[in-house]
């Protein structure tokens, strides 16, 4: 009586693809690619950035105003109300208890919108 293939033999088929896939290509962006593409070195191209503004010599390790920090927050919040806003606008016809779960966590991101308002969050100083 023969065994049965293995539940785990697609998936390792799998890895295996990615894997020669990976391999691949790295050998063919270091051996092929530099062959079709052109090879024109310019001042410009060769400088860390094209945007036309010198780079700063301040070093890595210059303080950070903390209106970055709360800025890059305030995005994560409203990133996450995006992110919770679709499933419950898709799912909204389904169960009528998600319009209060909703309206409870829009309710507490108004909340801590407005204290950001009022705190002057939003306000960008050079």
């Amino acid at each position: 009586m023969a065994h049965p293939a293995s539940p785990f033999l697609p998936i390792l088929i799998l890895l295996l693809v990615a894997a020669v896939t990976a391999i691949a290509i790295l050998v063919l962006s270091g051996k092929v690619l530099p062959l079709l593409k052109p090879n024109n070195p310019q001042e410009a191209k060769l400088r860390p950035y094209e945007c036309g503004v010198p780079a700063q010599q301040e070093g890595a390790r210059h303080k950070y105003s903390v209106k970055f920090y709360l800025t890059a927050m305030l995005f994560i919040l409203f990133d996450v109300e995006a992110a919770f806003l679709l499933p419950w606008a898709v799912n909204f016809k389904h169960a009528l208890w998600t319009f209060a779960a909703m309206l409870s966590f829009m309710a507490t991101l108004l909340v801590g919108f407005i204290y950001a308002w009022g705190k002057g969050a939003f306000e960008w100083e050079h």
